[in-house]
């Protein structure tokens, strides 16, 4: 089975020049698939295949000059952002027709802005693993902390920018089930803020107290945030401390969840 292993990074200003340049590049042609696929849909027409989006908005859009740029950054996180929209089209025709379990799907949606989180992936021929650094094409050697080793060699790795403008490296590799003995004994474990957690037996435990603390700077953080004009600097700067605060929150709870 293939499980995913995150690492946080640490790239150059000039690696995160680059790798903005990349996040912009795969959301452009991911949007502009998207809106392709909607008129497509509204005139009453199939929706292109995968492969002629690719040659559309890949292949074609780098010979026009409101595109051109494409070409500076690698070509397989824009065919991967492409590959991905297909399957969401998949996943979303499979649940309106009933093949899909689960919660129904919804269609896929235009990718945010800069400020929300962004994601490229590279698959095999895109990216190296080292013993220090993971290279990825037309970004470079990228600065890794290895808090634990990989089992197998990777298929597959995406780069990910959170909203807390923190980096990181996910990847896809292969890994042996781990077979559990049978117990007859079972709990539900509900997880929560005020109260860390409640048992399905009823035993509650409450947070501990340096996690009640963060719970009082985060709402006082969150206070200054609705006091600034949306869109100013100093929105934006308040915007990211609670973004930043929100990741230390939760590896808080899962530092006590473990």
């Amino acid at each position: 089975m293939k499980a995913r292993f995150k690492y946080r990074i640490y790239p150059t200003l000039g690696q995160k020049y680059r790798l903005a340049k990349l996040f912009g590049c795969v959301r452009v042609v991911w949007n502009d698939s998207l809106a392709c696929c909607q008129q497509k849909y509204k005139s009453g027409e199939n929706k292109p295949t995968n492969s002629e989006l690719q040659k559309l908005f890949i292949t074609q859009a780098k010979k026009t000059e409101e595109r051109e740029w494409l070409s500076e950054v690698s070509n397989i996180p824009l065919q991967q952002s492409l590959n991905d929209l297909n399957q969401a089209y998949q996943n979303f025709f499979k649940s309106t027709q009933g093949q899909r379990k689960g919660r129904p799907v919804k269609p896929p949606k235009f990718k945010k802005s800069r400020k929300s989180k962004q994601t490229a992936r590279f698959t095999k021929g895109g990216f190296e693993v080292g013993q220090h650094k993971v290279y990825l094409a037309k970004i470079g050697k990228l600065k890794i902390v290895w808090s634990r080793e990989l089992p197998t060699a990777p298929s597959s790795v995406t780069v990910i920018k959170d909203s807390a403008h923190r980096y990181f490296l996910s990847f896809v590799a292969e890994i042996q089930p781990e077979i559990l003995p049978k117990t007859d004994n079972s709990v539900g474990i509900d997880l929560g803020i005020s109260t860390f957690a409640t048992f399905s037996d009823g035993t509650k435990v409450d947070a501990l107290k340096p996690l009640k603390k963060r719970i009082k700077k985060l709402r006082k953080l969150s206070k200054s945030l609705s006091h600034k004009t949306k869109g100013s600097k100093r929105y934006e700067k308040a915007r990211v401390r609670i973004a930043k605060f929100h990741a230390k929150l939760k590896d808080t709870l899962d530092r006590f969840s473990t």
